[in-house]
């Protein structure tokens, strides 16, 4: 379908919105790979994710919200309709033991407003490359800590486009999932409880989740993160790595040599190659080892 007219319709609705037609994907995703989507389009204030929601829903048009695209693969035949990037809503602002950030802030610099304040919880995150929004989503955790243990409440809209405001009865978090994640709420702001601290321990254990992440992580290329979620009783880059399929390739995407957990866009891999990858993986681990490995990357676009 062409969405010249919706995209001319949206210019003229938002008309102070950043908005592309036919824009690639490549260009907002940590992989750096991914086609092309219709419409791409970031708008700057919560009335216009409104109309933008609306008008979407009067016209079924299909819509993809997507935050830093850290943790995402984009199929290399794009996405249709309308994608909506919410970078722009990262206000972050500070209420004695409470930090109130929008959906596109980042949740390193959420991490880092802590530290300046004393204010301690939130150090898991100091190097989770990725949005509030995706970040509560995904309920992200690292090194012991998680977003369910430091969110007080949330703001959220529906795919309707009202707005809700939801607290700690509500989240339904579990490991990787969430209630923003089942009812596909767009999530606005998030307010986080933390506790005062002295800066310096803050600082200490910032800087040991720091050097552990180099050490570990392959960051000198591109990825998506850790690509498959933790099997029970097991640990997926072990058992990727006991498949010997550390080091293998196909195309430009390769399982990395220093974490197994990892794939990454060695030479200018496509989504494709991912997908292939990620497919092998699966395959071997499941043979070896009789245990299927679930993706924790979310992987959209048109098939």
């Amino acid at each position: 379908m062409n969405y010249l007219k919706e995209y001319n319709e949206l210019t003229a609705i938002c008309p102070k919105t950043y908005i592309k037609y036919s824009e690639p994907m490549e260009n907002h995703t940590f992989i750096q790979t991914g086609g092309i989507a219709d419409i791409y389009i970031k708008p700057k204030h919560i009335n216009d994710v409104q109309k933008i929601i609306r008008y979407a829903k009067m016209n079924e048009i299909p819509l993809t919200v997507l935050g830093f695209g850290t943790n995402v693969i984009i199929r290399d035949k794009g996405i249709r309709g309308i994608v909506m990037n919410l970078e722009y809503l990262n206000d972050i602002t500070v209420n004695e033991n409470e930090i109130i950030a929008g959906c596109g802030a980042s949740i390193i610099d959420v991490s880092r407003t802590a530290l300046k304040h004393s204010l301690s919880g939130l150090e898991f995150a100091c190097g989770i490359p990725g949005s509030v929004g995706g970040a509560l989503v995904m309920n992200a955790g690292a090194y012991g800590g998680e977003i369910s243990y430091v969110l007080k409440n949330a703001k959220a809209i529906t795919l309707s486009g009202d707005i809700l405001v939801l607290n700690e009865s509500e989240f339904e978090f579990g490991y990787r999932k969430s209630i923003f994640q089942k009812e596909n709420y767009i999530i606005l702001e998030a307010t986080f409880q933390l506790i005062n601290s002295d800066p310096a321990e803050i600082r200490e254990k910032m800087d040991t989740f720091t050097a552990l992440r180099e050490e570990k992580q392959p960051l000198e290329y591109p990825s998506c993160g850790s690509v498959f979620k933790r099997p029970p009783n097991h640990f997926a880059g072990k058992l990727i790595s006991d498949s010997g399929l550390q080091g293998t390739r196909v195309g430009g995407a390769e399982v990395s040599k220093k974490h197994a957990g990892f794939i990454v866009n060695v030479n200018h891999a496509t989504s494709t190659d991912y997908l292939m990858l990620i497919q092998h993986v699966k395959e071997t681990v499941k043979q070896n080892f009789d245990i299927n490995l679930e993706t924790e990357v979310k992987i959209i676009g048109e098939e």
